[in-house]
């Protein structure tokens, strides 16, 4: 028959250390409530005996998981299908993992947040895209589980990230503007539940604003009619294009708020035998990996998307370690236009004339 190891318990080290039971939980997980020596000598037995806390022992001893929930407006295999969340993903993981914290990423289960987020055993949150008066964000406030908001409208109380959303917009319309584009066609990203309303001071609206700003600098009103919105990957925006076409709209440049929209769109306008920048120009938010390698090489905003998850965890943390939430930061990020090339002067002719007949 085959023998069972038994593993060593607290009690054989506190036996063989002639301490209590309780100074050997100290030497692991409070070595500071012990003399040096003891907490050491303690150990050294402990390793003798080969015996190592219990991790689930430990953690309800220390009552901390150790690990950081990522809270998703979207199912994960949505928001993994647009890579700015994969770049934001590998920011938030990094810093977490250097300071020895793993991650629970939390998306609606059976399309529901509340059933997800009641199931997650986490030390605090980082919540991406969803809106301060979102259901899941107030039961999160009122659990007191600590929590960051990104992309989100900032609350006093807890911290936050963001980006110069309208700063951001405002460059890449006047780089049109610039080039003699005055009609043009917006593609935003939707709101993350059908019953939810466009937050006004989302991330949708800062953008949009941006773009309007700078239209109307030099005369031009972008109406409603002229903005379209979807869902954030190349699918979304491919369908938000073809969309507006199918309602006759025929800009000379489209202003996108992802990239992954917008590598959607320019295969729409290929699709459709329009070339870009000859015929549309495109440009994009985010400058994701993939912004450069597109044919044309995409023109988009910059925003620093791993530190803006790096920096997320980093003001996590600083209230779960502490459990101070006396001055939380709030931190906006600055954004920068990259030229490439997916843009360019308005064409000569109207698209009523190049490519009308193309629906």
């Amino acid at each position: 028959m085959e023998q069972r190891t038994i593993r060593p318990r607290i009690a054989d080290v506190a036996r063989e250390a002639g301490v209590s039971k309780t100074a050997v939980s100290f030497a692991f997980n409070s070595p500071d409530r012990l003399a040096p020596e003891t907490a050491v000598r303690i150990r050294d037995v402990a390793e003798q005996l080969g015996y190592t806390p219990h991790p689930v022992a430990r953690m309800l001893t220390q009552r901390q998981t150790l690990t950081i929930g990522v809270l998703t407006p979207q199912a994960l295999s949505v928001i993994f299908s647009n890579p700015f969340f994969g770049a934001f993903s590998e920011g938030v993981a990094g810093a977490a993992e250097e300071s020895g914290y793993g991650l629970h990423f939390i998306s609606p289960l059976h399309g529901s947040l509340a059933s997800a987020m009641s199931r997650a055993t986490v030390d605090g949150v980082v919540a991406i895209g969803l809106s301060d008066d979102h259901p899941e964000v107030e039961q999160i406030r009122r659990a007191g589980v600590p929590i960051v908001l990104v992309d989100s409208t900032a609350l006093p109380e807890h911290g936050s990230v963001e980006i110069d959303d309208v700063g951001g917009a405002r460059a890449a319309a006047e780089h049109l503007i610039g080039l003699g584009h005055r009609d043009v066609l917006v593609i935003g990203v939707e709101p993350p539940a059908p019953s939810l309303a466009m937050d006004p001071d989302g991330v949708t609206s800062r953008r949009l604003r941006g773009y309007r700003e700078a239209f109307a600098a030099v005369g031009v009103e972008i109406p409603d009619e002229r903005v379209v919105v979807g869902p954030a990957s190349i699918e979304g925006g491919i369908a938000a294009l073809n969309g507006a076409w199918e309602d006759g709209v025929r800009p000379t440049a489209v202003l996108v708020m992802s990239d992954a929209m917008a590598i959607g769109a320019m295969r729409a306008l290929r699709d459709l035998r329009l070339t870009i920048p000859g015929d549309v120009s495109v440009v994009g938010f985010d400058d994701i990996d993939l912004a450069p390698h597109v044919d044309p090489p995409l023109t988009t905003v910059h925003q620093p998307i791993r530190r803006k998850g790096a920096e997320a965890v980093r003001l996590l943390l600083a209230v779960v370690q502490r459990r101070d939430q006396a001055n939380p930061e709030h931190l906006r990020l600055e954004t920068r236009l990259i030229v490439r090339g997916s843009t360019g002067p308005v064409p000569g002719q109207r698209h009523e004339e190049v490519a009308g007949v193309h629906h």
